[in-house]
């Protein structure tokens, strides 16, 4: 489950103590909007998403706003915004007004599982507003950190040192961003992130406001129960696909799914947070959903999810693509195992499909698991590539890149 803004977010963050603005949902009155505006001289006014939704700056569904008729127009404008993110259109469902928080710098903060080390890691950048990609190599520190010990404060000052960080900057995040560690840790989160952090001066010191939050929860794990978020959190408009697959959902294996792109021509099974991310990122529009499998299904779990991927998936696909860092407890025999089962099974139904199978994985069982899925793969004649633990997730899910583009200079 993924959560989008600082109508949840706000609530999440004041759990770790984080300084956020003044929030305000669709429903407030016109003299809270005009105590709002006063207070900074201006108004934030932002579409509520369910779901992990972003680049709403960039689709101009931000406004800001220094008078009551004004919010009240963009609230009606943006309340049932459409937006088209990562390939498929969504569609807001309210808005919230937002105390605007002057500052003189903005930084990115991103806690998730590394997919080069598959270890705990932060991401820190002081040229936070904008997208992370799109920054150069030498303005973003990536560092992995051991989960035992947690994040601590010389984590982040080394992190701002080798960005050149201001000094006056400095204090303040190594006092506050730590405390996002716990509150990742300690209610199942697979991805936290804050774009922008601003910085904002109370008296003679710098504050670091959250300004927008995205956050990947596993919905399966009981901790995130301990937010006590409100149901309507978990409302989307969910497609056929999402539906059958969500049926399944049980605490032993993950089945986390979103449609993103209903034409696309990559098929992913994504196992963690960090393979999620990754591939999600990467792929863009290619691939047909996002998903997270992790969490060691059993068999027919895992073999009733590969059908009916299959079932929606398989005829616009050029290449499926199973991926995840090097697991510790799920058993990479048996999830493979499904997989290639359940492919046997619907070619043996439907006929040959002209698709490449690519495989990045690590873990228990992983060599049986690959003989098998090899063996298999060649009976059904489906060429094929597998990788282990010891190659770059990112390299993985390029080259299934690279195959789908082979695939489509060849029809």
């Amino acid at each position: 489950m993924q959560i989008t803004g600082m109508k949840y977010g706000q609530k999440i963050l004041q759990l770790a103590g984080f300084p956020i603005p003044t929030i305000l949902c669709n429903n407030a009155y016109s003299e809270d909007i005009d105590a709002l505006i006063k207070k900074r001289g201006r108004v934030v006014v932002k579409p509520v998403f369910y779901g992990g939704v972003g680049k709403k700056g960039k689709a101009g569904l931000i406004k800001i706003v220094d008078n009551v008729p004004d919010a009240l127009e963009a609230r009606r404008q943006l309340f049932f915004a459409k937006h088209k993110f990562h390939g498929h259109s969504v569609v807001a469902n309210g808005a919230t007004f937002e105390e605007f928080i002057p500052s003189d710098y903005e930084v990115y903060f991103n806690i998730s599982v590394s997919t080069q080390s598959r270890m705990v890691s932060f991401t820190l950048s002081i040229d936070g507003g904008i997208d992370i990609e799109e920054l150069p190599p030498d303005r973003i520190v990536m560092k992995s950190f051991d989960p035992l010990t947690g994040l601590k404060t010389y984590h982040i000052i080394d992190a701002l040192a080798e960005l050149n960080a201001p000094s006056e900057i400095i204090s303040p995040l190594a006092r506050y961003l730590p405390a996002l560690w716990e509150l990742y840790n300690d209610y199942g989160f697979d991805v936290m992130e804050i774009n922008p952090i601003r910085m904002s001066k109370v008296g003679k010191r710098y504050v670091p406001y959250a300004c927008d939050f995205k956050a990947m929860l596993d919905q399966d794990n009981p901790q995130t129960k301990r937010l006590n978020l409100p149901d309507d959190v978990f409302e989307s408009s969910l497609s056929e696909f999402e539906m059958e697959v969500n049926a399944l959902r049980t605490y032993q294996g993950q089945s986390d799914v979103a449609v993103i792109n209903p034409k696309g021509t990559i098929t992913p099974f994504m196992f963690g947070g960090g393979a999620n991310s990754a591939a999600t990122e990467i792929l863009s529009d290619r691939t047909t959903i996002s998903t997270d499998f992790g969490g060691n299904p059993p068999f027919e779990k895992m073999y009733n999810i590969a059908e009916i991927v299959y079932k929606y998936w398989i005829k616009n696909s050029n290449v499926i693509l199973v991926i995840g860092g090097k697991a510790n407890n799920t058993d990479i025999f048996v999830t493979l195992k499904a997989i290639v089962d359940a492919l046997r099974d619907y070619i043996s139904e439907h006929g040959k499909q002209d698709i490449y199978v690519v495989i990045g994985r690590g873990g228990p069982n992983l060599i049986k698991g690959m003989a098998y899925a090899h063996d298999m793969l060649n009976n059904l004649k489906i060429p094929h590539r597998f990788f282990g633990y010891d190659s770059s997730m990112v390299d993985v899910i390029q080259y299934a890149v690279d195959v789908d583009d082979w695939m489509k200079a060849r029809q």
